[in-house]
């Protein structure tokens, strides 16, 4: 078998077993009721992969750690995180750390 073969071959069997695992959850899913205190620990997933995923984008800059006042990211997330404190709206924190974050890039690259 070619290498090309191989490889499509590859991506058809990790798909169709991607396809089967999360099938099994909404096939299965509906006639099993977990139990209770699974079902509370799965409320704390959303709230624990979040910083997860956001806090290596605001700390490192080029697989380095910048805790620097030029990191546009890191000061544009701890305004974020100030106006989600004080506002509780989701809708405020995103304006506010995107806007910031845009605005100091353009302020940064220029034009």
């Amino acid at each position: 078998m070619s290498e090309t073969g191989y490889l499509l071959t590859l991506i058809c069997v990790i798909g169709a077993l991607t396809y089967v695992i999360r099938a099994s959850f909404i096939l299965i899913g509906g006639r099993m009721k977990p139990a209770m205190a699974f079902q509370r620990a799965l409320r704390f997933v959303p709230v624990s992969v979040l910083p997860a995923l956001v806090m290596p984008a605001l700390f490192y800059r080029n697989g380095e750690l910048a805790m620097a006042l030029s990191n546009e990211r890191l000061l544009a997330g701890l305004l974020a995180i100030a106006v989600a404190v004080f506002s509780r709206s989701v809708l405020w924190t995103l304006s506010a750390g995107m806007g910031t974050l845009w605005l100091l890039q353009y302020m940064i690259s220029g034009p």
